[in-house]
C-alpha cells in the first residue's frame, strides 16, 4: 500500500505541463556522390567503418538537440550527442557521435544479429512515407550488434522485420560512434522530387538507465512515430527497387521412427527459396517456396487441462516479418493478442493424426508455398495480402490426416486526418480439399471478415474505436455438427435454452462487435473502457484464434504513469483493472478486478506485484463440463510478486511467486520461480530459470461417461505438481558468428481423488453441486515429462546470406497411471527414454540489389 500511496501523493506534481523545448531548425541532409547539384564539388560517400572521419561528415550539419525522455521527460542529458545525415541515390547514411567521459564504462554486449540484450545503443528511425504512423528502425551497439524493426499503428514495435544494411561502431577516447548505411531499396516511399522523411535518433546510456532522443519523445503524448521530426531535403530520389532472391538447401539426419514406433534414423534433403520483389516503389512481394524453419526454437513445455485450446506464439521468420499489418485483434490480455489471423494455423499439426496416423506420420503439415504482398499507397492506404498452400498429409493406408489447404488473408487500412483517424477491412478464407477421410470431421470452407475504425480527438489524447466482424463456415452435416458440439460453441448444453443444436445444418454463421474509449496521452493517467458482444455461431479458428463464442462483457483499466522519478522509483506505473462477462443468455461467466504496480528502483532493481479477486459476485462456467450443465465458480483471491536484479550487472538474479486461494478453503495454487541472467565478458551471456507450481483443484473435469444410458459429467479433486527448468547459453564470436543453446526439461504430475459427478451444477453448496461417482472405480492420475533442446550455430558469411548448423533433441516420458508421482522421478524418466535427435545444415545465399 505504501507504493500506491507514494504514487498518488506525487500525481499532482507530474500533471503540470512540461516546459516546451526551444524550437530549432531541422538540419537538411547532405547529398553525396557524383549526382550532387554541383558535380565539381561532389563529396565522396562515407566508408562505413565507425571512424566518422570522412569528408561527408565534415560537410554535414550536426544535429545536437538531444533531450532525455527516460527516466525524466525533457530532462537534461548526462552526455552530449551529435548526429549527421547524408544520402545519395542508393543509400541513406547516418553518423552518431556519442560523447562519454568514461568510455571504459560503456555497457557493450556482443550478440548475434537481432540480439536485444541490454547495452548502450543507437536507434535510427525512418518514416519514409512521412505518414506519422509507420517507420523502420535500425539499432547498433558499441560492440557492432545490429538489429532492425518496424513500427506500425504509431507505436507498435515489430522487431521481427529484417533488412539488409551495414553498420559499424568504434569506441575511442571521446566515447563511441555509430555509423549506418541503409540502402534505399530496403525502405518504401513515393518519389516526389523533394521527399520529406520522418526521422528519430535515440540513444541509450545503459549504466545510467538513461534514454535520449532527437526530437524529444514524450511518453506523456499519444503515439510514437507521430512525434518524429519531419526532415525535408531528400531531393531527386529514384524509385526504390528491390529484387532479392535467397535460395537455400537443407540436409537433415535424425529420428524418423517406423509406423509401429520402432526407432530409426534417416537422412533427407530439401531445397527451396525466398523471393522479395518491389512491385512498385511502395508495394513489395515476398514469396517462399518449400520453406524450412528447422532453426526455429521449439515451443515451451506445457500441460493444458483446461477446456480451451493452448495458444503458442509465432516463431517462423516468414510469418513474423511485417505481421503488424495483418493484425485484427479481438482479444488482448497482458500483451498477448488474438484475432482473425493466427499464422500458426498455416502448417499446423495434422488434425486427423490421432485417427489415421502412426509414429511415422508427419508432425506438421508441409507448406508448399506462400506469398505475401505488403505496402502503403500514397493516399495512406496500407495493403496486406497472404496466400499459402499446404500439402495433403497421409497417415496409414494412404488415409488423409490433413487435406491440402489454401489460406488467404487480405487486410486494408485507410488512414484519415493525417493518421489520427482510420478505417480498416479484413477478409480471410480457408479452403480444404476434403475427401472421404476428412469431409465429415473438418470444415470444407471458412470465411471471416471484419471492419474496424478509430478516431482520435481532444488534441489526440483520446481515441474511440470499434469493430464489426462476421464468420461463415460450411461443410457436411456431420462436420458442422462437430463444430456445434466443440468447446468453442457447445450448442448441445442441456441448460442452453438460447441455443438450438441442429445436426442437419451444413453451415454456421456468427458475428461480433466491440467498442472502446481510450485516453492515450496527456498527464500521467491512461484509461481504457471497452465492451464486446459475440454470437454463439462466431467461428474463426480455421485461420484465426478464439477459444469461445457466445459471450458479451466489458472491462475497464486505469493506469497512472508518471513521467518523472517517483520517490524511491526511477520509473513506475500503477494499474487498476476490473471486468465482467456473460454468455448471450445473460448467465454471468466471470467478474473480478485487481490492483497491480511496477517500478524500477533507484538501484536499477525492479519490482512488480498485485492483488486481485475473481467471481466475488455469483458466476458460472458453461465450458468446464465439456457439453454438460453450467457449474458454479467458487470465489477466489490471488496475489503475486516479482523482484528482478539490476540488468546492467554481470549477474542479475530474479525471484517471484504467486498464490491463489478459494474462499471456501477447498482449493489453492501457488508458484515460486527463481533464476538469473549471467554475462561473462562481452561475448558470453546466458540465463537459468527454474519454477515449481503446486495446484489443488477441487473441481477439475475428469471425463464424461455414459453408464446404463445415463451420462455423467465427472469431476475430481486434483493434486498437481509442475516443475520446469529453462537454460539459455549464447556465445557470440563476432557480430556475424554466434552459438545459441536452449534446453528445457518439464515435468507435471497429478493425482485425482474424490471422483464425483455433477448433480445440481449451479448450486453454491459443494455437497449439492456433486454426487459420488463410482461406476468406473477409483480415479487415477498422470505424469507427463518432456525435454526440448535447440542448439544453433549461425554464420552470416556475407550480408543477408546465412549458414545454420542445428542440433535438436526431444524426449517424451508420459505415463497415464505411474507407480509414483514425484517430480524428481519424472525427471529421471525423461532421461531414461530414447532421445529423438535431428542434425540439420541449412545454407542460404542472398542475391539482391
Amino acid at each position: 500500500m505504501r507504493f500506491i500511496a507514494t504514487l498518488l501523493q506525487i500525481a499532482a506534481a507530474n500533471t503540470s505541463p512540461a516546459t516546451p523545448p526551444v524550437e530549432r531548425a531541422i538540419p537538411a541532409p547532405i547529398m553525396v556522390g557524383a549526382t550532387a547539384l554541383d558535380p565539381d564539388r561532389a563529396i565522396k560517400a562515407p566508408r562505413i567503418d565507425g571512424r566518422g572521419d570522412d569528408e561527408t561528415w565534415r560537410a554535414a550539419t550536426p544535429i545536437t538537440g538531444f533531450r532525455q525522455w527516460e527516466p525524466v521527460e525533457d530532462g537534461d542529458p548526462s552526455f552530449r550527442t551529435e548526429a549527421r545525415i547524408a544520402y545519395d541515390t542508393r543509400n541513406l547514411y547516418v553518423l552518431v557521435r556519442n560523447y562519454d567521459p568514461n568510455p571504459d564504462s560503456l555497457l557493450s554486449v556482443l550478440q548475434r544479429r537481432d540480439g536485444m540484450a541490454l547495452s548502450d545503443d543507437i536507434i535510427v528511425g525512418i518514416d519514409s512515407y512521412n505518414d506519422k504512423r509507420t517507420g523502420y528502425m535500425f539499432r547498433l551497439t558499441p560492440a557492432g550488434t545490429m538489429s532492425d524493426g518496424y513500427v506500425f499503428n504509431d507505436g507498435n514495435e515489430d522487431w521481427g522485420w529484417n533488412a539488409v544494411w551495414e553498420g559499424a561502431a568504434q569506441i575511442d577516447s571521446l566515447g563511441w560512434t555509430a555509423e549506418f548505411r541503409i540502402p534505399l531499396s530496403q525502405l518504401r516511399y513515393v518519389p516526389q522530387g523533394d521527399n520529406t522523411f520522418g526521422v528519430l535518433l535515440m540513444r541509450r546510456i545503459a549504466r545510467k538507465g538513461e534514454r535520449l532522443s532527437w526530437p524529444l519523445f514524450r511518453r506523456s503524448k499519444t503515439g510514437m512515430v507521430s512525434q518524429w521530426a519531419s526532415m525535408p531535403g531528400f531531393a531527386n530520389l529514384p524509385a526504390p527497387r528491390r529484387m532479392e532472391l535467397m535460395p537455400y538447401s537443407v540436409a537433415k539426419y535424425g529420428a524418423s521412427p517406423k509406423g509401429d514406433g520402432t526407432p530409426r534414423n534417416a537422412a533427407a534433403t530439401q531445397f527451396g527459396a525466398d523471393l522479395k520483389v518491389g512491385l512498385t516503389s511502395n508495394i513489395t512481394l515476398d514469396a517462399a517456396v518449400n520453406p524450412d524453419f528447422g532453426q526455429v526454437e521449439a515451443d515451451p513445455g506445457v500441460l493444458n487441462l483446461s477446456a480451451f485450446e493452448q495458444f503458442f506464439a509465432e516463431r517462423r521468420p516468414f510469418f513474423l516479418e511485417g505481421v503488424g499489418i495483418f493484425r485484427y485483434d479481438i482479444d488482448c490480455n497482458d500483451g498477448q493478442c488474438t484475432g482473425l489471423f493466427y499464422s500458426r494455423r498455416i502448417g499446423r499439426s495434422p488434425q486427423m493424426r490421432g485417427n489415421y496416423g502412426d509414429a511415422a506420420s508427419p508432425l506438421q503439415s508441409r507448406i508448399l508455398g506462400a506469398t505475401k504482398v505488403t505496402g502503403r499507397l500514397g493516399n495512406g492506404l496500407s495493403v496486406g495480402f497472404i496466400d499459402a498452400i499446404t500439402q495433403r498429409e497421409q497417415g496409414t493406408l494412404d488415409r488423409t490426416i490433413e487435406p491440402q489447404t489454401n489460406y488467404a488473408v487480405l487486410r486494408l487500412q485507410q488512414d484519415l486526418r493525417g493518421g489520427n483517424s482510420g478505417l480498416g477491412f479484413m477478409l480471410t478464407n480457408t479452403a480444404r480439399q476434403t475427401d472421404q477421410w476428412t469431409r465429415d470431421v473438418l470444415r470444407g470452407n471458412a470465411w471471416t471478415g471484419g471492419l474496424d475504425g478509430r478516431h482520435r480527438f481532444y488534441n489526440n489524447r483520446w481515441q474511440v474505436s470499434g469493430q464489426l466482424a462476421g464468420s461463415h463456415v460450411t461443410g457436411t452435416a456431420k462436420a458442422i455438427a462437430l463444430t456445434q458440439r466443440s468447446n468453442v460453441h457447445l450448442y448441445q448444453r442441456p441448460d442452453a435454452d438460447h441455443l438450438t443444436y441442429d445436426s442437419t445444418r451444413t453451415s454456421l454463421n456468427g458475428m461480433m462487435a466491440s467498442g472502446a474509449l481510450e485516453k492515450q496521452g496527456g498527464g500521467i493517467t491512461r484509461l481504457y473502457a471497452g465492451a464486446w458482444y459475440m454470437t454463439p455461431g462466431f467461428e474463426i479458428n480455421d485461420v484465426g484464434f478464439r477459444t469461445r463464442s457466445d459471450e458479451m462483457g466489458s472491462s475497464v483499466w486505469l493506469g497512472l504513469r508518471p513521467v518523472k522519478p517517483v520517490g524511491f522509483f526511477r520509473r513506475a506505473q500503477l494499474n487498476f483493472n476490473s471486468w465482467a462477462f456473460a454468455n448471450t443468455s445473460g448467465m454471468v461467466l466471470g467478474n473480478g478486478g485487481n490492483v497491480n504496480g511496477w517500478g524500477e528502483l533507484k538501484n536499477f532493481w525492479s519490482v512488480n506485484g498485485g492483488i486481485g479477486a475473481n467471481d466475488l459476485f455469483t458466476a458460472y462456467s458453461d465450458r468446464d463440463s465439456r457439453g454438460g450443465p453450467a457449474i458454479y465458480r467458487p470465489k477466489r483471491f490471488n496475489t503475486w510478486f516479482n523482484l528482478n536484479g539490476d540488468g546492467r550487472k554481470n549477474v542479475a538474479p530474479n525471484i517471484g511467486g504467486n498464490y491463489g486461494q478459494r474462499l471456501d478453503g477447498l482449493g489453492s495454487n501457488w508458484n515460486i520461480h527463481a533464476g538469473a541472467n549471467v554475462r561473462v565478458g562481452t561475448q558470453f551471456n546466458g540465463s537459468l530459470n527454474a519454477g515449481y507450481t503446486r495446484n489443488i483443484d477441487d473441481q477439475q473435469w475428469n471425463g464424461n461417461y455414459t453408464d446404463n444410458g445415463v451420462t455423467s459429467f465427472t469431476f475430481a479433486r486434483l493434486y498437481q505438481s509442475t516443475s520446469s527448468i529453462t537454460a539459455r547459453l549464447n556465445y557470440t564470436l563476432t557480430p556475424t558468428l554466434s552459438v545459441e543453446s536452449y534446453i528445457q526439461p518439464f515435468v507435471s504430475t497429478g493425482v485425482y481423488t474424490d471422483w464425483r459427478a455433477l448433480a445440481e451444477g449451479s448450486s453454491s453448496d459443494r455437497d449439492e453441486r456433486f454426487r459420488p461417482y463410482t461406476a468406473r472405480g477409483a480415479a487415477s492420475g498422470f505424469r507427463v515429462g518432456q525435454l526440448r533442446t535447440n542448439n544453433v550455430v549461425r554464420w552470416e558469411y556475407r550480408p543477408g546470406s546465412v549458414l545454420f548448423f542445428v542440433w535438436t533433441q526431444g524426449r517424451d516420458a508420459s505415463d497415464a497411471n505411474p507407480d509414483t508421482y514425484g517430480v524428481s522421478q519424472g525427471y529421471g524418466r525423461i532421461f531414461e527414454r530414447r532421445p529423438d535427435n535431428v542434425f540439420l545444415i541449412k545454407a542460404s545465399y542472398w542475391l539482391g540489389r
